[in-house]
């Protein structure tokens, strides 16, 4: 820490969040075929996919990792998209079911689904943008 108290800010490279799964094949799927991610690796037990230039998803099959799955409780992903309509028409027209297009109270517009697995997905828009 410095002088004003102020913790220290390491200069990230990178970001990956891992969710460990009990549905892998599904949640694969989901995100690979219906959010349309692009795989960056991908092995018989782990995909991680590209969410920004320095910002991954990855999906962990449980059985295969020591780290098991939460069943989707205390996970939200927050992925802040350009055009909430048209990212939203594309869902429900490839048949998810997101929620519909609420007001958010930190200044944004939001929608919710979830994945097989049972994680929320939060995808927003700055009402500034």
């Amino acid at each position: 820490m410095d002088s004003d108290n102020t913790k220290i800010i390491y200069n990230m490279i990178s970001t990956n969040m891992i969710l460990y799964c009990k549905e892998w094949e599904k949640t694969v799927r989901f995100y690979k075929e219906r959010l349309h991610l692009p795989v960056n690796f991908s092995n018989d037990w782990f995909m991680e996919f590209s969410l920004t230039a320095n910002s991954r998803l990855s999906i962990a099959d449980e059985k295969r990792s020591s780290i098991k799955s939460c069943a989707g409780k205390g996970i939200t992903l927050a992925l802040e998209v350009e055009d909430i309509e048209a990212v939203r028409k594309d869902m429900v027209k490839t048949g998810l079911e997101p929620t519909v297009i609420s007001e958010h109270p930190w200044n944004a517009r939001v929608f919710y689904l979830c994945d097989p697995e049972g994680h929320r997905i939060e995808i927003w828009q700055s009402i500034n943008s």
